[in-house]
């Protein structure tokens, strides 16, 4: 099974002054494959740094994130990453932004064209291939990003933040997005967000963070995720259950924080 394992995961970090920053404290938590997990949690609570972690990009202080049995001590093949802005080469066109992975890994170029237009067709770029990714919106150049990460085919997919620089309407259809590809896919997905109501939508699982030193404060199993890959989302805000379920995370996350404030103060 390919679950995602955190055992007794810490991350420490020496500020500038000096000082001992602990990030993240003896988190354990098991991802089962095909779960969409969404993080939340107040800012500096390590949500960013558990997604660096997991995907080899940061090496822990003590304890182990483990993929498939396998402990995570960089970067890989079997991880793809989408972040908040889409790390996209610019003056490429689409197609080779979605095809860079295969071609770094010279598989044949017929074979990379047949998928380049099976995943634009996916997020919905189908006729985009030849076009200048710098001319395209926000959004577009987020779908491109989710395809870049997806044609690679791999085991884990995190994001880090990706709607969060998108307006509401562009945001709602990608959020879209992802619960269908998460349905036609099967991946494993986590996905940050500073976002209640985004992290309630896409969330099958959803763990809330507590303020640093970053450690899972509580966990939820959510019905919406499901739901809303045949109900529209906006209906599903609207459900009691989910009102119910908004509010008191919204107090949670406030209740952290007035108390980072003051500690601050």
């Amino acid at each position: 099974m390919s679950d995602l394992v955190s055992e007794n995961l810490n991350m420490v970090f020496t500020s500038p002054k000096g000082e001992t920053v602990h990030a993240i404290q003896n988190l354990n938590f098991v991802l089962k494959k095909g779960e969409l997990l969404t993080v939340l949690g107040p800012s500096g609570c390590g949500k960013t740094t558990l997604l660096n972690i997991t995907a080899g990009f940061l090496r822990p202080t003590s304890g182990k994130i483990t993929l498939g049995g396998k402990e995570i001590n960089g970067p890989g093949l079997e991880r793809g990453m989408v972040f908040q802005q889409g790390a996209l080469f610019e003056w490429l066109t689409v197609a080779d932004n979605v095809n860079f992975g295969l071609r770094m890994k010279k598989e044949d170029p017929k074979k990379i064209a047949e998928k380049v237009e099976e995943w634009l067709e996916i997020v919905g770029l189908q006729g985009f291939g030849n076009t200048p990714t710098y001319q395209l919106s926000g959004g577009m150049q987020q779908r491109i990003a989710l395809a870049r990460c997806l044609i690679n085919d791999p085991d884990l997919i995190l994001m880090d933040e990706p709607l969060g620089a998108l307006d509401a309407l562009t945001r709602e259809k990608m959020q879209s997005l992802v619960l269908k590809i998460w349905k036609e896919t099967g991946k494993t997905i986590v996905l940050i967000t500073h976002s209640v109501e985004e992290a309630l939508l896409l969330g099958q699982k959803l763990y809330v963070m507590a303020p640093r030193p970053g450690r899972l404060h509580k966990e939820y199993q959510l019905p919406f995720a499901k739901m809303g890959l045949s109900t529209d989302l906006r209906q599903i805000k609207n459900e009691k259950e989910f009102v119910k379920k908004r509010e008191e995370i919204l107090t949670m996350i406030w209740n952290m924080e007035e108390e980072i404030m003051g500690k601050d103060i």
